[in-house]
């Protein structure tokens, strides 16, 4: 059994539960190595505190979980059969009446709850597997930092292939095509999240996406993206300028976005607090004059998922551990003018931390 399912286990028995029901497909994988998205199909991981647990999934997935070493039951169903009967039988052969289960409330849908609930009706659930799964996920393994390390270096080579992309005309639509299409032909074949290019206005909007806006002289470019490296993601953003100087106000922001995101990542140790650690950033922001254009959250966890457990912003006084992984990425987003993000993720060591990405941050200008 490996160490997560180990941990999960000894929390079900010390939880006084049944068993837990895991559905996240994200956390099924940390679980048990098997990685799926069931789409409208049903998958789930079963763990009991003294019986063997099982994978439950669609019956044209299990040479799937076998191809990956599963070592447990694995049962399916296929396309007609009811999913959660089957599921109920299975349950009812290690424990015929369990009452105290554990669950992702941050994942469980009403449809699967109540199907469980018409199948075990005296069942309760006490326990919140989501807050039990983010803390044992929030400080990474070395295995896992290999992994994550790993896919910060496809992250820079990411970003090389969408600065040799630039030149005058080109779409922001097209630059992300170049830089998957890079990534494919190496292997990558999954982007952690849809690539995002923003060029000139267009990236003050921080939750935009690229559209056909071609890329113009004086413009800077906003690139964000990431890789899924065996499960484990890499994020990163960097902003450049493209085809001559870009405007005043523009290499403002940028030399005032760089300044707060190098002074949080140099401010990183452990015992400093998630809400420090956006201060930092923020205040460098604010007394530049560009406060109330910073809008979101510093940074964000980052394992199996792009987004998870913590976050790094104000009121988050949790202290940073050796391990912990996130982002640091302060933004200024003036619409009608430009925006500027910078990123790296990074990992908490004994002193500092150590960033998963390398690309220079330095103000660029690419085409000349």
């Amino acid at each position: 059994m490996n160490q997560h399912l180990t941990d999960l286990v000894a929390w079900v028995n010390a939880q006084h539960l049944s068993l837990a029901y895991i559905t996240d497909p994200t956390n099924i994988n940390y679980f048990t190595g098997f990685d799926s998205d069931p789409e409208e199909r049903i998958t789930a991981l079963f763990v009991f505190p003294d019986a063997e647990p099982f994978l439950f999934v669609p019956a044209l997935s299990i040479e799937g979980v076998k191809k990956v070493g599963w070592p447990y039951a694995v049962s399916g169903y296929l396309d007609h059969e009811d999913p959660f009967a089957l599921i109920a039988a299975e349950i009812k052969k290690r424990d015929a009446s369990p009452l105290r289960w554990g669950v992702e409330k941050d994942a469980l849908s009403v449809l699967k709850y109540e199907a469980m609930t018409r199948h075990f009706p005296q069942a309760t659930f006490p326990a919140d597997a989501s807050r039990f799964i983010e803390q044992l996920k929030l400080i990474k393994t070395p295995e896992e930092i290999a992994l994550m390390t790993e896919a910060g270096q496809q992250a820079d080579r990411a970003f090389q292939a969408g600065f040799a992309a630039l030149r005058t005309g080109i779409t922001e639509q097209q630059i992300v095509a170049e830089i998957e299409y890079a990534m494919m032909k190496e292997g990558v074949m999954h982007m952690s999240f849809d690539t995002i290019v923003q060029a000139g206005q267009d990236a003050a909007d921080p939750h935009g996406g690229p559209v056909a806006t071609k890329v113009a002289p004086g413009d800077l470019v906003l690139f964000d993206l990431g890789t899924n490296n065996h499960g484990y993601m890499s994020d990163a953003t960097r902003t450049v300028a493209f085809g001559g100087p870009v405007a005043p106000k523009a290499k403002e922001i940028y030399k005032v976005c760089l300044e707060a995101q190098l002074t949080a990542q140099s401010a990183v140790r452990p015992g400093l607090t998630a809400a420090a650690l956006d201060k930092i950033a923020r205040d460098v922001i604010t007394k530049a004059g560009y406060g109330e254009y910073f809008n979101h959250r510093l940074g964000h966890g980052i394992g199996m998922s792009t987004h998870e457990f913590p976050s790094i912003m104000a009121g988050n006084d949790m202290e940073l551990q050796p391990g912990m992984c996130f982002s640091i990425e302060p933004g200024i987003y003036i619409p009608g003018v430009a925006g500027v993000r910078i990123e790296d993720c990074v990992h908490v060591t004994a002193t500092g931390c150590e960033p998963f990405t390398h690309t220079p941050k330095d103000y660029t200008v690419y085409g000349l």
